[in-house]
């Protein structure tokens, strides 16, 4: 899972990041291909970019921890979110404002700049106003994907080392304490119109916060990477006097008052237009609107499939045909199990060594960025199931491939390349990297993410990854399928807990005895699906539409089709809705 800014107030969702596909090119909301004429004076490309300038800049201000994320130059570094509902439904009344001025706006022809432009800002915008009936800042409290979790990593990343810097470091701090208070106050109403968190999901989220008490918390990392002496105690002064009080008093309002009242019913149907919300999380996340049963037999149909490839690997080389028990050998055994923290971590980085060497024969875009591999810090690693965040701008900030550590004797290798490959290169960070460093494209397909796309790039490159040669061995290919196995999974529990019923235990049985994952992961990804309804259909929906615009490039172009020019044109422009890099990839493959 990658996890780019994460914010989960009705106007984007992640965060890993951070969704969208079309499994036809009809069920895309994205913009339909133009007539091959030139727009009216009136209606230049000027005014797309004019448009797209003013929502990002806007945008920027809004969120201004997007700016400390990328590193983007000229950004301040000293607010966080206004997360009031006030704010809240003053940023709305803009959104409806640049959607109305851009509907009076022709659409650009196919393979400019400013198509692309077009079709990004409409997605980002009409998914946003879908997503207002969820109503996400009256009830998220997430594990995955609330405020606990990236905060810190902002704090982990916060710039220091000059008076500027430090001043900025202590405004910001300093707002902390009032996003918490106004997280409360945002629950409380959500709780007196109906709207509630998954009651198991609000007690890992109190856990996390309390281990942001910790002396090592990340929390007060800038005062420990600058040397000012005055800096230092002032900061820590903010910690200790407000910020600590201010994570007590959350910690405390989930665990006396929120907790009795979250929802037992883990389905987001049981809140107010829950069914409603769950179709529009569908959308938003991978860009098509498709029925929650069509995805649940889809995934269905994609398991059997990929239980078939299982089976011929487990006959060549495990010798069996029964995969259920096989998994379970690879997954509980202690043989197929890691030694130590340090194995895995070493393990990881020989397989990205050798994505590294190999990645010139299937691409020619690269990025300049490093990318480091490490460990969950402690607070987060208990449910931590492998997670990618981006590196800046300038490459001045190497991305970063958090992976899960705990625990290593119960730790299955059989998986652990293919999330290498998915988070790393050729997945995430190659991904990610070039679309931030390509400083020639607008700001708005750099930095604003859609799943369908992200997320299907990272399932597509676990496939790409078997034919570049880079897995080990049998075993890992088996993870490979293991992790294909648990996307079509996800399609099936993810709609099986919010529209058909589904209980926990049942997502977790169906999970374990389909996949290679092991069992503790299986519970966190469960959990996972659970408080963020829709996001985990993006994968498997984006990776179909990816594969099937590769074949039918390579049956279109014959003899001439060359994989890097394919790949390079699927990443060039960033994260687009899946209907539009459909119609990108026919308007390429009918150009001469």
């Amino acid at each position: 899972m990658k996890r780019k800014m994460n914010l989960r107030m009705g106007t984007i969702a992640t965060l890993v990041w951070i969704g969208l596909l079309a499994v036809a090119s009809a069920c895309s909301r994205a913009p339909e291909a133009p007539p091959e004429a030139p727009p009216a004076a009136e209606e230049s490309p000027t005014a797309v970019r004019h448009l797209a300038d003013e929502y990002m800049d806007a945008f920027l201000d809004r969120f201004p921890e997007t700016g400390t994320y990328y590193g983007i130059p000229g950004r301040r570094h000293d607010r966080l979110t206004d997360n009031s509902l006030a704010a809240l439904a003053s940023w709305q009344a803009r959104e409806d404002a640049w959607l109305d001025r851009l509907a009076e706006l022709q659409t650009p022809v196919p393979g400019s700049p400013d198509w692309t432009l077009h079709g990004v800002l409409l997605e980002t915008l009409e998914a946003a106003l879908a997503m207002r009936i969820c109503r996400d800042e009256l009830w998220t409290v997430s594990e995955v994907d609330g405020w606990q979790t990236w905060l810190p990593f902002i704090a982990e990343i916060q710039p220091v080392g000059t008076e500027e810097q430090r001043r900025e470091a202590l405004a910001r701090s300093r707002e902390l304490a009032r996003y918490l208070d106004t997280e409360i106050a945002n629950l409380r109403e959500g709780l007196q119109l109906g709207y509630s968190a998954p009651k198991r999901n609000v007690g890992l989220v109190a856990k996390q916060v309390r281990g942001l008490l910790a002396p090592e918390s990340p929390l007060r990392s800038p005062a420990q990477r600058d040397d000012a002496a005055a800096f230092q105690a002032a900061f820590t002064e903010v910690i200790e006097q407000e910020v600590e009080p201010a994570l007590r008093r959350y910690a405390e309002f989930l665990e006396a008052e929120y907790q009795d009242a979250a929802r037992e019913v883990i389905a987001v149907a049981e809140n107010p237009d829950g069914a409603e919300c769950y179709r529009a999380s569908v959308r938003h996340h991978a860009t098509v609107e498709l029925p929650p049963q069509e995805i649940h037999d889809l995934g269905l149909e994609q398991m059997a499939l990929i239980q078939r490839e299982m089976l011929e690997v487990a006959e060549g080389s495990f010798g069996t045909r029964d995969v259920p028990a096989l998994l379970k050998r690879l997954t509980t055994e202690p043989e197929y199990a890691f030694a130590s923290r340090e194995e895995i971590i070493r393990y990881s980085q020989d397989a990205v060594e050798r994505a590294r060497e190999a990645m010139p024969r299937f691409f020619r875009l690269l990025p300049r960025a490093d990318v480091v591999i490490e460990p969950y810090p402690a607070y987060r690693e208990e449910g931590g199931t492998g997670e990618y965040q981006s590196p800046s701008e300038d490459g001045s900030r190497p991305g970063v491939y958090y992976i899960p550590v705990v625990d290593p004797e119960k730790r299955p290798r059989v998986g652990y390349e293919s999330l290498a490959f998915h988070e790393v290169i050729p997945g995430h960070h190659l991904q990610l990297a070039i679309a931030i460093e390509r400083t020639g494209s607008h700001p708005l397909a750099r930095y604003l993410d859609k799943s369908g796309y992200s997320e299907g790039w990272g399932l597509y490159s676990e496939r790409l990854a078997d034919e570049m040669g880079l897995y080990s061995s049998d075993l890992a290919r088996l993870g490979m399928l293991g992790d294909q196995a648990a996307r079509a999974a996800r399609l099936v529990i993810d709609t099986g807990i919010h529209e058909l019923g589904w209980s926990r235990q049942q997502a977790i049985d169906y999970m374990i005895a389909h996949t290679t994952w092991a069992p503790q992961d299986v519970e966190a990804e469960v959990d996972r699906y659970i408080v963020w309804p829709g996001q985990a259909n993006a994968y498997m929906l984006g990776m179909l539409k990816i594969r099937e615009l590769r074949e039918r490039a390579e049956e279109a172009l014959g003899e001439s089709f060359d994989v890097r020019d394919f790949h390079d044109r699927v990443l060039e422009d960033g994260a687009v809705t899946l209907g539009m890099l459909e119609r990108k990839i026919d308007h390429w493959i009918s150009t001469p």
